[in-house]
């Protein structure tokens, strides 16, 4: 039956319609899940927790066909010498390992910002920056927990999808965050795919199933901020999407592009090392002469077994066995191993503890030198983390008017990352003693390599100062010091 006009240009309309807010999602959710992008995050983070590529390795040889079969009588090593999880956690604790410092003049802001950074968000930026070093972007997200305190929790990067507004990446749009939760449909136990949709009105929560979105009938919207008073509960959202990066770079790069091929020639090395010297009778190349029958299967089974063969003689030609003794030269994978492990680090842009300019007294030029690579990794998370506390601070702001602490949008604050460097005391040390008189105390007092506190120096110093500048506190103290003469001493 031929179509009508009107029901040719109605397909033509849906077949042209533009998608819907939901089929864009998931559009976009779906190409996400299964990109290399994503796969080089949970790449990085796989091998950060030792699943290397090696551990799924299989020996293959040349089969009857001329296609590759799996030799599994052969030795089959899987060694890893997590060498990235060592320059991973090095970055880390390089950048984040000393706890983060606030340079303000108003004490009052201070006091307020040392409340909401505390240890607990230390440890959360320090596990949000070792996953930026993994998946080149992780995410803060800030809210009020039970006790209406500001806190931040930290997604993965390979969890959050975000649209951005810009080509580089500064403001977002609306993100996405894909995860996995438990539900009992009535006493089966499913695995349940969920996202959440973060847009600057509220969170709205969907079931991702068979590449469609629906909505969850248990909570389909959430606000980011809940006040309840006598006329009942009522939801509020930020000027802001709550959602902050932590870049590990500008460009989102992980670590793992740069050390990953790296990382695997080292696993495979003293894994062929280990293969190599684990062959012996029953698994080296064997010259047969005059062997008593055909079957190579049972000729290996017998020697296996019985530990004996049975030859022949055949027209005057003596029957034996011959072995092709494969040498194995240590030196050889000692040298390479060593040539694969100062690439790494050198790609990796970390240092080597065991640097040879650390032997002996270093002077802080060598340590500087052997330090030079990891500041460039370090320089740029800073830049980026600058940003984000900027983020952070603006939330903090917030709950700290929206509590009555205060209106701190105007305060100048410095945010300091004490890097975990090596330093020659002594030299530190000659070196303030030096700049006296030169640069202010407060710098100098900074700079010293005993100073944990700064400020907490400064006014330790200034009370000793007052109480020896007190001639009537002087003249207490020398007067309480001297010894007490008794009647009978007299």
């Amino acid at each position: 039956m031929p179509y009508t006009w009107n029901e040719v240009m109605k397909a033509r309309i849906e077949a042209n319609r533009p998608l819907t807010d939901l089929e864009f999602f998931a559009r976009e959710l779906t190409d996400w899940l299964n990109s290399s992008k994503r796969k080089e995050m949970l790449d990085g983070n796989r091998y950060y927790d030792g699943d290397h590529d090696i551990l799924q390795r299989k020996r293959m040889v040349i089969g009857e066909k001329g296609d590759q079969v799996e030799a599994k009588h052969l030795p089959n090593n899987k060694l890893v010498d997590n060498q990235y999880a060592k320059y991973v956690d090095q970055k880390k604790n390089y950048l984040l390992g000393k706890p983060i410092t606030f340079d303000c003049a108003n004490e009052n802001y201070a006091k307020e910002l040392k409340e909401v950074f505390g240890k607990k968000f230390m440890r959360t930026i320090k596990n949000a920056g070792c996953d930026a070093i993994n998946s080149g972007i992780s995410w803060l997200y800030p809210h009020y927990d039970r006790d209406g305190k500001l806190v931040f929790r930290m997604y993965n990067g390979f969890d959050i999808l975000p649209f951005w507004t810009d080509v580089a990446h500064t403001e977002l749009d609306c993100a996405c965050r894909v995860y996995f939760v438990e539900m009992y449909t009535g006493k089966e136990l499913k695995i349940v795919q969920k996202v959440d949709i973060f847009k600057p009105d509220a969170l709205y929560t969907y079931i991702f199933e068979n590449g469609v979105l629906t909505p969850d009938t248990d909570t389909p919207k959430s606000y980011y901020i809940t006040v309840k008073d006598k006329k009942g509960e009522h939801g509020y959202a930020w000027n802001k999407l709550p959602l902050i990066p932590i870049k590990f770079n500008a460009r989102e790069i992980p670590l793992i592009r740069r050390v990953k091929s790296l990382q695997d020639a080292i696993n495979m090395l003293l894994s062929d090392f280990e293969n190599n010297m684990q062959q012996d009778v029953h698994t080296t190349v064997l010259v047969l002469q005059n062997y008593d029958g055909t079957d190579l299967g049972e000729f290996r089974r017998n020697l296996a077994v019985y530990g004996v063969i049975k030859v022949r003689s055949t027209e005057g030609i003596p029957g034996g066995v011959d072995t092709l003794t494969i040498e194995v030269n240590a030196e050889n994978y000692k040298t390479v191993l060593a040539l694969l492990k100062k690439a790494l680090i050198e790609n990796a842009r970390g240092y080597d503890a065991k640097d040879d300019r650390m032997g002996g007294n270093p002077n802080q030029m060598n340590i500087r030198s052997m330090y030079s690579d990891i500041d460039l990794d370090a320089n740029d998370q800073e830049t980026e983390l600058q940003a984000s506390f900027e983020d952070m601070l603006w939330f903090v702001n917030q709950y700290l008017a929206n509590t009555g602490g205060g209106s701190y949008d105007k305060e100048e604050i410095t945010v300091i990352f004490d890097r975990d460097i090596l330093i020659n005391e002594s030299e530190a040390i000659d070196n303030c003693a030096k700049s006296v008189g030169i640069i202010s105390n407060k710098t100098i007092v900074s700079m010293h390599p005993f100073t944990a506190d700064p400020a907490a120096e400064m006014k330790q110093i200034e009370e000793e100062r007052t109480a020896t500048d007190d001639p009537y506190r002087a003249a207490y103290e020398r007067m309480h010091a001297a010894p007490v003469t008794t009647h009978e001493e007299q």
